[in-house]
């Protein structure tokens, strides 16, 4: 799956000033307009991108064997600092680096996050390459559940009766699928813990995408390199032994992984946060069908109820989350409307002012 991602929100575009010459106001104001709308609809093509590209991953990971898990997830981690780091040169992006050290907190947080994501990262790619596809898209569609219990869990957040009903509809899902699979469906489960608890740690400390991600890869780099190297000390290196196709394919790793997080980055700042919110849906919905029509996973009718729940439960939070943005809209206007009533009304109330006379000049002698 792709790396943590800090969401934002944002239409773009602005009203032009309607002091021009005639007509020119009107002009201005359906100019910006256009650039509002321009900028929504790039922001949805980066959003679709980096979604597409996530959720396309199940294709990338097996051009990699035979290489191990391991060794993919160690290159994935090394060549991602690479060309991060590169990306940061050239933009001139360092000022963070001094601030974080300023702040020993953050860097321990980045740290965990490093840690998280490792888990989840390995996982993922292992559970690709080893016939698990339908499984791991299970965890991520599962995700905004785990997510909203760690705010109960943890951040003590209160939820609203659909929330809870979400939650409660997920369980269900969670308990029909062990029954389908003859166990617990520990892949989905870690993989959505893991995501969840490393969106929590980002959510702490709050930098930017790439940032972040060259913080988290500066800290995993020297693992990563060395297990590498431990690795060819044994022979069993598979970078450099298939031919120059495959080490292209594993260095591209750092580009594969950089590249959907710059996407999401350009549509955060385009898109309303609810958008954002439905189009994390296309990722896992990708996997899945890659999952079931591609790689030919089985689907007896168990795990057809199960993911049916879950999409039922997932349809309910959507829902919710719509209404409850759309009521909180209108609250604010309903109080900038009220407000702006009221000042009116004092003004229309208020005595005229009347200016007080010059002071008499007196004769000079």
């Amino acid at each position: 799956m792709g790396w943590g991602r800090n969401t934002a929100t944002g239409t773009g575009g602005t009203t032009g000033s309607t002091t021009g010459g005639p007509g020119g106001g009107a002009a201005e104001t359906a100019g910006g307009a256009g650039g509002a709308g321009g900028e929504s609809r790039a922001g949805l093509a980066y959003g679709i991108a980096a979604y597409a590209i996530w959720g396309l991953f199940p294709l990338y990971w097996p051009l990699l064997e035979p290489a191990s898990a391991g060794e993919i997830l160690a290159h994935r981690m090394v060549w991602s600092f690479v060309f991060v780091a590169l990306a940061l040169v050239a933009l001139r992006r360092w000022g963070w680096v001094k601030e974080l050290f300023a702040h020993p907190r953050k860097l321990g947080l980045l740290t965990v996050a490093a840690a998280v994501i490792t888990v989840n990262w390995g996982l993922y790619i292992w559970s690709v390459n080893n016939g698990h596809v339908v499984e791991a898209s299970l965890g991520y569609f599962i995700n905004p559940l785990v997510t909203i219990a760690l705010g109960v869990l943890v951040l003590k957040e209160r939820l609203r009766p659909a929330q809870w009903t979400a939650v409660g509809i997920g369980l269900a899902a969670v308990l029909v699928l062990a029954v389908g699979y003859g166990r617990p469906p520990w892949i989905s489960l870690v993989l959505a813990v893991s995501f969840a608890a490393y969106g929590l740690v980002k959510k702490q400390v709050n930098i930017g995408g790439l940032e972040s991600l060259a913080a988290e890869t500066a800290v995993l780099f020297l693992p990563a390199l060395g297990y590498l190297l431990f690795l060819g000390s044994r022979s069993e290196l598979a970078f450099g032994t298939e031919g120059a196709g495959h080490m292209a394919l594993l260095a591209a790793t750092g580009v594969v992984t950089a590249i959907p997080l710059v996407c999401f980055g350009a549509a955060a700042i385009r898109l309303p946060l609810s958008t954002l919110g439905l189009l994390q849906y296309l990722a896992p919905t990708f996997q899945f069908l890659l999952g079931v029509a591609y790689f030919h996973e089985a689907m007896p009718p168990e795990r057809w109820i199960g993911f049916s729940l879950v999409w039922l439960a997932l349809t309910l939070l959507t829902w919710d989350a719509l209404r409850t943005a759309r009521r909180s809209r209108a609250a604010v206007t309903r109080a900038a409307e009220s407000a702006a009533e009221r000042l009116a009304e004092e003004a229309a109330t208020a005595p005229a002012t009347v200016p007080a006379p010059a002071p008499a000049r007196e004769p000079r002698a």
